[in-house]
């Protein structure tokens, strides 16, 4: 099996912040995401500089697309993002409408099933439709009530869809060769780096678990 990707959160609305922060990080990083508030944000000028500044690392835009799918994705595909998140529970014609978006530009899509009461069948039919991405996601006040996304990425990991499962929800150290383990494709983090003393040590030290595991 293949190492999993390892995806940072980009959460600031600070762009220096963000730029530091993805600099510090990107030798031990594959995905750069602008997280959902940062590209509220800062919008399409984010995403160029962005792809500018570090043209071999893979952009994923957080937009977690509600409605008006092909419309909303289209220029942030444009601007760079090689993936775009949209919500499970937005229903099947959003969903293939960020496709179509996706696929005019010859990016990716992931669908997040935060909050989607039947995931297994989320999952399956965003397959049939084209996504690449299926998102395990543990959104923050979740985690607050102490909430993880492990028993989603287990139910979705036995769906065997060949789909890489993208893994957000509080990963650490301390979790991060669990999950690798557990059929993650992609494992995002974000307060673990950006919330540490030092991002880049924090950063190279979970490649360095994942690797191992």
């Amino acid at each position: 099996m293949a190492r999993p990707l390892i995806q940072l959160a980009l959460d600031s609305l600070d762009n220096a912040t963000t730029f530091k922060l993805a600099t510090l990080a990107a030798p031990y990083v594959d995905i750069l995401e602008i997280g959902t508030p940062n590209i509220k944000a800062n919008g399409l000028g984010l995403v160029r500089e962005l792809k500018k500044k570090f043209p071999n690392k893979l952009l994923l835009v957080d937009l977690k697309t509600m409605d008006a799918g092909e419309y909303e994705a289209a220029p942030f595909y444009e601007a760079g993002a090689d993936i775009a998140t949209v919500l499970g529970v937005s229903g099947l014609p959003t969903i293939a409408g960020v496709i179509k978006a996706a696929n005019k530009y010859n990016a990716e899509v992931q669908v997040d099933l935060i909050n989607v009461p039947d995931k297994a069948a989320c999952a399956r039919e965003s397959f049939k439709l084209g996504a690449q991405i299926i998102g395990v996601h543990t959104g923050l006040d979740a985690q607050a009530a102490g909430q993880t996304p492990f028993a989603d990425l287990q139910l979705v990991a036995k769906l065997g869809l060949p789909v890489r499962i993208s893994v957000a929800g509080g990963i650490k150290q301390s979790t991060a060769q669990q999950v690798a383990r557990s059929g993650a494709g992609i494992i995002v983090v974000g307060a673990a780096i950006y919330g540490a003393p030092s991002p880049a040590d924090s950063a190279r030290e979970i490649r360095e678990l994942i690797e191992a595991a």
